[in-house]
C-alpha cells in the first residue's frame, strides 16, 4: 500500500500537480519545489500572500548544499541531535522555484524523518514543498479529520496513508541560521 501511494503521489508531482500528504508533523500540501507553476497552485489554493515563503522537505542533510549556497557546520549537528521535527531557515537559497524562496533569498528546510515522505523524496530526487493543509489565516489541522473540504477538493491527489491516525500533531520548531553559525528560534 505504501509503495502504491508513493507511486501515485510521484506521478502527480512529476506532472506539476499538488498533493495532500502526511508528514512527520501535520498534514501538508506539497508539490515540486523547483516548479514555479506548481508552487503557484499551492499559493492560490491556500490564499497565501505572495511574499510569504514556504518550506521544503529533503530526505537527507547530504542534499542541503544543492539548495543552499553555504551550510553552516552547526546545521548538521542541529539536524542530528534534534529530538523533534526542526525546520532550519538558511540564507542563500538556490536551484528552487523563485516563488518558494523568501524575498531575502532565505529558505526553510526540514530533513524529514517520515517513511512516506522519505520514500517520495528519494524517488523524486528533488525537494517537495510542505505547507500546512489549511487556508491561510485559519488554524492548522491537527489531524486528517480536521482538513477542510476546500483543501481536500483543491488538491490533485490525497495520499491514502495515515488518514486514520487521529492523534494531534503540531508544526515543527523553526530556527533561523546565519552563515556564521549563529541561530535564533522563530517558532519553538
Amino acid at each position: 500500500m505504501l509503495k502504491d501511494e508513493v507511486n501515485k503521489a510521484l506521478e502527480i508531482i512529476r506532472a506539476g500537480g499538488i498533493i495532500l500528504y502526511p508528514t512527520d508533523t501535520i498534514w501538508g500540501i506539497g508539490c515540486d519545489a523547483t516548479n514555479e507553476a506548481a508552487v503557484e497552485k499551492v499559493i492560490q489554493l491556500k490564499g497565501r500572500p505572495e511574499n510569504k515563503s514556504l518550506i521544503i522537505l529533503l530526505d537527507s542533510e547530504n542534499r542541503l548544499e544543492s539548495y543552499v549556497s553555504e551550510v553552516p557546520e552547526i546545521a548538521y549537528d542541529l539536524i542530528e541531535y534534534a529530538e523533534n521535527p526542526l525546520t532550519l531557515v538558511f540564507s542563500g537559497a538556490k536551484n528552487l522555484a523563485s516563488n518558494v524562496v523568501n524575498q531575502d533569498k532565505s529558505i526553510g528546510i526540514r530533513i524529514v524523518r517520515h517513511t512516506f515522505c522519505q520514500q517520495l523524496i528519494q524517488r523524486f530526487r528533488k525537494p517537495i514543498v510542505s505547507t500546512s493543509a489549511n487556508i491561510s489565516g485559519q488554524n492548522s489541522p491537527k489531524n486528517f479529520g480536521e482538513i477542510s473540504e476546500e483543501i481536500l477538493n483543491g488538491v490533485d491527489y490525497v495520499v491514502d496513508f495515515e488518514q486514520n491516525d487521529l492523534s494531534e500533531k503540531k508544526p515543527s520548531a523553526i530556527m533561523k541560521l546565519e552563515a556564521n553559525g549563529q541561530f535564533s528560534f522563530i517558532r519553538r
